[in-house]
């Protein structure tokens, strides 16, 4: 069988522009691993700065390569003249495209390139369909969907959905279309060996008899920090050693916002910003926690919520998050997008710390057994044999 060539496409790869960016450069390592031939394009943009990388080389990884491309860009607005000259000369190097993220021009300009070169092409919208990101600056949104990216979504070969609502969502926007669901995962070689917390508590010294309750992820409006201060409020009050880490960069400059929830709350003296984490320090942060919290009021499949699962914590999340099958497995607390529902489940987990921690464990095990990286690549090498073997028959 012949080895498959492909060509990820995203705007960006820094990891301020959160999860997604890791669910791209781990799912390119493990289909790289796995047989695939597999180059990367992305852009330089890394919010406020440029990346420091080298520009308009490959570049080497451990089973794929890389190539950034100089970008302006404005937030996540990114324009990238030479990405787009690059493609035009050579899509047609590559049996099949798939691109990460939608509503994004450069990416529209990417398909209407493999549709010029009839180069079959895989979108994976990264829950950007979800009906509260719809809403989300709507008028432009419904604008830009109108005009160009249902047409371009219709094209494609495929549409890669993480989670079951986001199926049902694409479904009813997009009816017709090929959409396969393979959700994002682990790498289980990151947590079979759990990490020590030592490097956590170094930094920060005073949290080291607390009992924290971690959030990993971006301070944006999304991830619903404005329930989590009204929850965590009452928390403190019955559990004042409880301690809430919020860890996560602040790309859209909301974390003023954010503060001041808490101060409202009359809680902030036991909230600590760090900040995003990353490497070492970020596993050491999930060893030092007591349970995790995840408030949003809309994931596509939040990447930091398997984490912490894998980690073995007790996790507390919302129906925002897209996991019901944590739920239905009993290996995690989900509750509506409420703070007291959040309050009353993150309390449950605090007055019985050794149910809390074999809700945990189960987690973790739940996680190994159906959401690891291996496991969606395998799917995710199946629905690309498939279109490539159905554009075969066509072109016979």
């Amino acid at each position: 069988m012949k080895r498959p060539k492909v060509l990820f496409i995203s705007p960006y790869l820094s990891l301020t522009y959160g999860g997604t960016s890791k669910s791209v450069d781990d799912l390119a390592l493990t289909l790289g691993r796995s047989g695939i031939s597999l180059d990367l394009i992305t852009t330089n943009a890394n919010v406020n700065t440029c990346l420091d990388v080298p520009l308009r080389v490959w570049l080497e990884q451990n089973a794929y390569r890389i190539q950034y491309f100089p970008a302006w860009f404005k937030n996540d607005l990114i324009v990238s003249r030479s990405l787009l000259k690059w493609l035009s000369h050579h899509a047609t190097d590559y049996d099949l495209v798939h691109t990460h993220t939608i509503f994004s021009p450069l990416i529209s300009y990417c398909h209407w390139i493999c549709q010029r070169h009839a180069v079959p092409y895989i979108t994976t919208p990264h829950g950007m369909l979800e009906p509260w990101a719809l809403r989300y600056k709507r008028w432009k949104k419904q604008i830009y969907f109108s005009l160009i990216e249902r047409a371009n979504l219709l094209k494609a070969s495929s549409i890669h959905s993480i989670a079951k609502s986001e199926s049902n969502n694409i479904a009813s926007l997009c009816p017709d279309t090929t959409i396969q669901l393979i959700p994002n995962g682990v790498h289980w070689h990151d947590f079979v060996s759990l990490a020590s917390p030592d490097a956590f508590y170094q930094r920060y010294p005073a949290l080291q008899n607390q009992q924290i309750i971690l959030f990993l992820g971006r301070i944006d409006p999304k991830k619903g920090l404005d329930l989590l201060a009204s929850a965590f409020g009452s928390i403190y009050r019955q559990f004042p050693n409880a301690h809430l880490v919020v860890a996560g960069p602040d790309s859209i400059d909301f974390l003023p916002t954010a503060t001041q929830y808490f101060a409202d709350a009359h809680c902030l003296e036991a909230v600590t910003f760090t900040g995003m984490l990353t490497g070492h320090l970020k596993y050491s942060a999930l060893a030092a926690a007591d349970m995790y919290v995840a408030p949003s009021y809309s994931e596509g499949f939040s990447m930091s919520v398997l984490e912490g699962m894998a980690s073995g914590l007790p996790c507390v999340i919302t129906i925002g998050c897209n996991f019901p099958e944590a739920a239905g497995s009993h290996v995690a607390h989900v509750v509506d997008i409420d703070s007291e529902a959040i309050a009353h489940a993150l309390i449950t987990c605090l007055k019985d710390p050794q149910a809390a921690k074999a809700m945990g464990d189960r987690a973790r095990q739940f996680i190994f057994e159906h959401y690891t990286w291996d496991k969606v690549a395998t799917q995710l090498m199946n629905v690309y044999q498939a279109i490539l073997n159905k554009q075969s028959s066509i072109a016979s």
